[in-house]
């Protein structure tokens, strides 16, 4: 696997449900075989930006989409963050895009993923799903929300928000640059910066939507068909061993790859590890 060539993004405009507006990269050729990423809760499409660049150099487009609320797609004005309407957003993504894609999807992003796959399967290739299970570890989830809801009011600099992300992340690499912090947060006419999310995206009945989504899981997970994958973060604290054994009898066809040294931000913490290992399934499936 080699990524000696930078590539420089198409931007896209997609439209969601009642025509909110998606805002994408596309990597790699218009033609070529699509993989469409997903981002989690509080991130941006900036995530995948490293995961992007590999998979256009070996033949990929690569398409990543910043989910309703945050980054520079459109905020729901009535606070409709619903999951119904995300998943309708990603059909609607789907459609505009010539397919059926590859959905790789991480954290929440997945847990659409996995729903697209079950419900739409003309629009699913195969399924990719990141540190995400039916089954979510109410504890982590707590850290994450704890996080996002964190700083309300941003911080002073980046080196504020970069100690804060790894008081959260302990195990993640310092990066050499703060460019890509500078991308998932946006600087404010007063000079702080905040993250780049609708802050009602976190709202009080958290626990609540939480359950929602580990239901909306459970009763999809049996319809799915296409080749699975699950790339879990051996350091997890959402996606337990045990949830990984209940996802396998559910998808019977599921594989599955552990990295080592990851949380449940596996692409930020070991990107080189995931996206070798999502060339591999990717490969597989071509020859299939």
């Amino acid at each position: 696997m080699t990524n000696s060539a930078t590539i420089t993004p198409k931007s896209l405009e997609l439209l969601g449900k009642n025509q909110i507006k998606l805002k994408a990269d596309s990597f790699g050729a218009d033609s070529a075989p699509t993989v469409l990423l997903l981002h989690g809760g509080g991130q941006t499409r900036q995530s995948w930006q490293g995961t992007a660049q590999i998979l256009a150099t070996q033949g990929y487009r690569a398409i990543s989409i910043d989910l309703r609320g945050h980054g520079e797609s459109g905020w729901a004005s009535d606070g409709d963050y619903q999951f119904e309407s995300m998943l309708e957003d990603i059909a609607a993504c789907c459609e505009q895009i010539p397919g059926p894609s590859v959905l790789v999807g991480a954290s929440i992003g997945g847990a659409l993923s996995l729903l697209l796959a079950a419900h739409r399967p003309e629009l699913c290739r195969a399924l990719v799903l990141v540190d995400v299970s039916p089954t979510i570890e109410i504890a982590g989830a707590q850290g994450i929300v704890d996080f996002m809801r964190a700083h309300p009011e941003g911080f002073a600099n980046l080196d504020d928000a970069e100690a804060s992300i790894a008081k959260h992340n302990p195990n993640r690499q310092r990066q050499a640059s703060q460019s890509g912090l500078s991308r998932v947060l946006r600087k404010r006419s007063d000079g702080r910066w905040i993250w780049h999310w609708d802050p009602q995206f976190v709202n009080d009945d958290w626990q609540n939507k939480v359950a929602e989504l580990s239901t909306l899981m459970k009763s999809a997970s049996p319809k799915v068909s296409q080749p699975c994958l699950l790339i879990r973060g051996q350091l997890s604290t959402i996606v337990s061993m045990a949830s990984v054994d209940e996802l396998k009898r559910d998808i019977p066809h599921l594989k599955f790859i552990d990295i080592a040294g990851a949380g449940h931000m596996v692409a930020g913490d070991r990107n080189d590890m995931a996206s070798k290992a999502l060339l591999a399934f990717l490969e597989e499936i071509t020859n299939q």
